[in-house]
């Protein structure tokens, strides 16, 4: 079957969500997020995709603001400029472009999503899946108390998520961590830094985490500091992963030469997108490195890529996939996420990402449309 990707039209999006609860990490707190989405439209077929900026350059030097300006002005036009035979092509065409990986990605989501449908194949069977599940985490923000973080990590235990991750930051980690794994000596544990941390300077901060048995300690240190990395997992026990760390194929052959942590978050949008993604999966998996799917607070629309990810054989850890209604009162896609029996989020089956997108749900701030032809 002959298939040739050149939209006629794509249209972007913004749109405002408010979060169930707040969510905050070591690098501020969210409340509603505002979500930048791609419809990419070709012979009456749309496919989707969604940026995970934020409306600020918090976690990474991109925002809504600037993914806009180069997908108007440099992506969108060079789509347009000739067909391609295959979604996995993109990144080839817009390597002209230094940097943006989330803005890229975000169109290569949706050209994803509209070839499956054009092929009739899921994402999972296009980049080889091999999983009709896959494990369930789940990401809990700082909270204000001792007590109220407590109820909260009963409630995901109690709703059956396999793993439970702890955002922490300096003055904000030991009391946490020590609460939580007394209450719950048993679970699943893992705490993200976010790169919140410095060595030598936190060095004994750092290295007494060892005491509560986590299944690995995310993003301690700043993403370029690679011996210090290096150093601190020399110094503990418990495995370092690398987030922040590892933005391309280049970054994850230093940080494994280096040995500077021993697992890898792969979030698509960080490194560029699904083809890129994939490769950091198979070197992983070739080399008996664990890997996982983290998440950015993605709608049904990322959340269904993900899952589609996270089929792949190497993703063995619990991924930052949880149920929609745990971000969402009313996820934007049909049919929502839930949560399964074991801790399982099920792999959409359907052509593209497998869920529909019901536009009446969507609270659009502004939207504008790009035609081929300069309609």
């Amino acid at each position: 079957m002959t298939v040739r990707l050149y939209p006629e039209a794509v249209e972007l999006l913004l749109i405002r969500l408010p979060l169930v609860e707040p969510f905050e990490t070591s690098f501020g707190r969210t409340d509603v997020r505002e979500i930048l989405l791609v419809r990419v439209l070709q012979e009456g077929l749309e496919g989707w995709g969604e940026c995970v900026t934020d409306h600020a350059p918090l976690y990474s030097p991109e925002c809504n603001g600037t993914a806009r300006y180069i997908m108007e002005t440099f992506l969108i036009p060079s789509l347009f400029q000739a067909p391609l035979r295959h979604a996995s092509e993109w990144l080839r065409r817009v390597a002209f472009v230094k940097g943006h990986p989330m803005a890229k990605t975000a169109l290569e989501m949706a050209l994803w999503d509209l070839y499956g449908q054009m092929v009739g194949r899921s994402l999972r069977d296009l980049w080889g899946g091999t999983k009709d599940r896959v494990p369930a985490g789940v990401s809990v923000g700082i909270h204000p108390d001792v007590p109220s973080l407590l109820r909260t990590v009963e409630r995901y235990r109690a709703e059956g998520y396999q793993r439970i991750k702890l955002k922490v930051k300096p003055g904000r980690d030991h009391e946490v961590l020590t609460a939580v794994r007394q209450a719950f000596p048993d679970i699943v544990l893992t705490a993200d830094a976010n790169a919140a941390y410095r060595w030598p300077r936190d060095r004994t901060v750092l290295v007494t985490m060892d005491v509560y048995r986590l299944q690995l300690l995310e993003q301690p240190l700043p993403p370029d500091d690679w011996l210090g990395h290096a150093r601190l997992q020399r110094a503990i026990q418990t495995p370092i992963c690398l987030d922040e760390s590892v933005t391309s194929l280049a970054t994850l052959r230093l940080a494994l030469r280096l040995r500077a942590g021993l697992i890898i978050n792969i979030k698509p949008g960080r490194v560029g997108g699904y083809t890129v993604a994939r490769r950091i999966h198979d070197v992983c998996y070739r080399r008996g490195v664990p890997v996982w799917c983290g998440g950015m607070l993605e709608t049904g629309i990322g959340r269904a890529a993900n899952v589609a990810l996270a089929s792949l054989p190497g993703f063995t850890l619990p991924n930052d996939l949880s149920a929609s209604r745990r971000y969402w009162m009313e996820d934007i896609v049909e049919p929502p996420f839930e949560l399964q029996a074991g801790g399982y989020l099920g792999v959409p089956q359907g052509p593209g990402l497998g869920v529909r997108v019901v536009r009446a749900r969507l609270s659009v701030g502004w939207s504008q449309t790009y035609w081929r032809d300069g309609v």
